[in-house]
């Protein structure tokens, strides 16, 4: 495979595991990372302290020594989480208030890949400048190495139970009414972290050590399905859901930011509605905006309007919902992959908030996850991935563009078509390398359609 495998975004460094991310890029993005982060630190009057975690990818303990020692060459003192998911090492910068985070994860890619996905001070991913900077200076070489005596230590360190504190005290939760309701529920931990952080918050939570059913549990970093939560991916999980008889299932990446459910008769909820149910949760007890993006369903739009509430739009990216939801004050915000921000525990995405939330809903509303949904707005989306060799994305996105210069389209992230009875978004990956089409509509045979047609579309184009 070739060097093309290594992605550098606004969404971290990552790349197949030696066909494109080695040794010699963990450390040299590792060091820029660390010097960056010193120098803030060093201007703040403070010591340069980041917090690293991984997932159970196999490569993950190298990734992590290797990470680790470039960090402490360039005098930053290391915090290592260990096996963590992203939002603990979040939350870890915060309480230890560390310069940094890194967390070694390529949340939803295959296992042979892996990543760097750093965090500022405030625990928040790193702006397009930000990112840009550390990427300028990883390739010139630009890393201030250390002296003997300022090089840095490392200490261990496990974030998870001071997460879940913070989860709990959060005003809307209360443990006893969810214990009352006598969950049993199935969680699948996809091999890696999520199958110790969310049996954990559950506990927490009141429900019953013999009433969590844990499957792919073992942080073996050998994933037992596709990576992505995706409901082609999840038959297996959600004929074990419906043969236990669970109340529902709980469904996370890699990493543990995203979050899908499965109902109580094993249907897997579409991804897209994990915001909207919490959403429809906090607004029954407090007012305020809401902040998704461009490839998110409009269901969250139809929400917000039984509510009298606002819904703000931003490019793809957790870093730009965050900023869109500083911008607007938003009460909450996510992206239509299963992921839910919650500003008053931290701005990144979080699947054991989000879990936090569905089951306090639903023992709220005493009633099932399948009765809840089905008076959500009804919405298909068709996620598409268009390879287009070596095509420049952005000159076929701009050409796409062109063409449809005519209709209402939107071009604050590649270019979204807002039509009548649906919309189409195309847009370049920041995580792979492939354009992505997204397409929704009021059933699946018209969103597939709808997506087919445009992919199509923009192959000729590619073609031409």
């Amino acid at each position: 495979m070739s060097r093309k495998t290594l992605i550098e975004s606004v969404s971290g460094i990552r790349g197949i595991v030696g066909a494109g991310l080695d040794a010699s890029v963990l450390v040299r993005y590792a060091a820029a990372f660390g010097t960056w982060a010193r120098r803030r630190a060093t201007d703040r009057g403070s010591d340069a302290t980041i917090v690293v975690g991984r997932d159970a990818r196999v490569s993950g303990p190298i990734c992590e020594q290797i990470v680790i020692g470039a960090l402490r060459s360039v005098g930053c003192h290391v915090i290592n989480t260990g096996l963590a998911s992203t939002p603990t090492v979040a939350m870890g910068v915060l309480l230890s208030k560390a310069a940094g985070g890194i967390v070694l994860s390529a949340s939803h890619n295959p296992e042979e890949w892996n990543a760097l996905k750093l965090l500022n001070e405030k625990s928040e991913f790193l702006s397009p400048d930000e990112g840009r900077e550390i990427i300028g200076m990883a390739r010139l070489g630009e890393a201030m190495p250390a002296t003997i005596n300022e090089l840095g230590c490392c200490n261990r360190h496990d974030f998870l139970d001071a997460h879940i504190d913070h989860i709990l005290a959060l005003a809307f939760c209360a443990p006893p009414v969810i214990a009352a309701r006598n969950f049993r529920i199935v969680v699948d931990g996809i091999n890696s972290v999520g199958g110790t952080a969310l049996p954990r918050l559950l506990e927490r939570l009141g429900v019953a050590d013999e009433q969590i059913l844990v499957i792919n549990g073992e942080p073996t970093g050998r994933f037992a399905h596709p990576a992505e939560p995706l409901p082609e991916h999840l038959t297996q999980t959600a004929a074990y859901v419906a043969e236990s008889k669970a109340d529902l299932g709980l469904v996370v990446d890699p990493d543990a930011d995203r979050l899908v459910c499965i109902d109580n008769h094993g249907e897997v909820v579409s991804e897209e509605l994990t915001q909207v149910i919490s959403a429809d949760f906090l607004w029954r007890r407090m007012s305020g905006p809401f902040v998704t993006n461009l490839s998110s369903s409009r269901a969250i739009d139809d929400v917000a309007a039984r509510y009298g509430m606002k819904v703000h739009r931003s490019a793809v990216g957790e870093i730009h919902v965050v900023r869109r939801m500083q911008e607007t004050g938003a009460i909450l915000g996510g992206e239509g992959n299963g992921g839910i921000i919650l500003p008053s525990l931290h701005y990144g995405r979080d699947a054991l908030a989000g879990a936090a939330m569905i089951l306090q809903h639903i023992a709220e509303q005493q009633a099932p996850l399948s009765e809840l949904c089905s008076v959500l707005p009804a919405y298909v989306i068709a996620k598409k991935k268009l390879p287009i060799g070596d095509t420049d994305p952005d000159a076929l996105i701009s050409r796409f563009a062109r063409r449809h210069a005519d209709k209402d389209i939107t071009t604050v992230d590649g270019v979204k078509l807002n039509l009548p009875h649906g919309w189409v978004h195309v847009r370049r990956s920041n995580t792979e390398p492939i354009l992505r089409v997204y397409a929704e509509a009021a059933t699946q045979d018209a969103a597939h359609a709808l997506a087919a047609r445009h992919m199509a579309e923009l192959a000729t184009l590619a073609a031409s």
